[in-house]
């Protein structure tokens, strides 16, 4: 072979290459994003979105707390006794049931029907948003209660001003946050969601 013939044959072999390169990069791209989309699905999207919409919460936070409590299992039951898509327990249903003005009868087998579980679950993200402004704040009291995160504020060994933690005592609660904020995140990115 010539010189210039191998010079010929290398540069087709390159632009081959990059074509096979930009197909194979093409493909990927969809079939990375359905991955993701199968590990982070949205289910129960009009309930989800009526009452995000209704309680002033975030979509993606919705998502991303079910996502993180039940991986969207509405029958899951946790070892201390919280139910459903967002893990609710008999007590945090009953504060929510009394600090609402609605008329609805306490039943906590309510917690295993995939709407009132979110609806209610939404209910307790809007009322600690009321007393926890910041979102890493108000995650450690939905996981943690809101009375063990009140006592983390008033100290300044976990709080500087009384608003947020620069540190959280509990590593299952931090580790909760952790997740919560990524899933959050990968929702975000996913369906351009609020």
């Amino acid at each position: 072979m010539s010189k210039t013939t191998k010079k010929s044959h290398s540069l087709l072999t390159c632009i081959a290459l990059i074509i096979l390169l930009a197909i194979c990069i093409g493909l990927y791209r969809p079939a990375l994003t359905r991955f993701y989309e199968a590990f982070y699905p949205i289910k129960y999207a009009e309930t989800v979105e009526n009452a995000a919409k209704t309680y002033g919460i975030s979509s993606s936070l919705v998502y991303a707390v079910i996502h993180t409590e039940s991986h969207f299992d509405p029958d899951a039951v946790s070892s201390a006794e919280a139910m459903g898509l967002m893990q609710l327990t008999d007590d945090t249903y009953q504060w929510a049931l009394q600090r609402t003005n609605q008329e609805d009868t306490y039943d906590p087998q309510v917690l295993f029907i995939p709407e009132e579980n979110i609806r209610w679950g939404v209910v307790v993200l809007s009322l600690l948003s009321e007393q926890f402004t910041d979102t890493e704040t108000l995650l450690a009291a939905y996981n943690a209660g809101q009375g063990h995160v009140r006592e983390w504020l008033s100290d300044p060994a976990y709080s500087a001003d009384g608003k947020t933690l620069h540190t959280i005592p509990y590593a299952e609660t931090e580790e909760y946050i952790k997740r919560v904020l990524n899933a959050r995140k990968q929702y975000k990115n996913l369906y351009e969601l609020d």
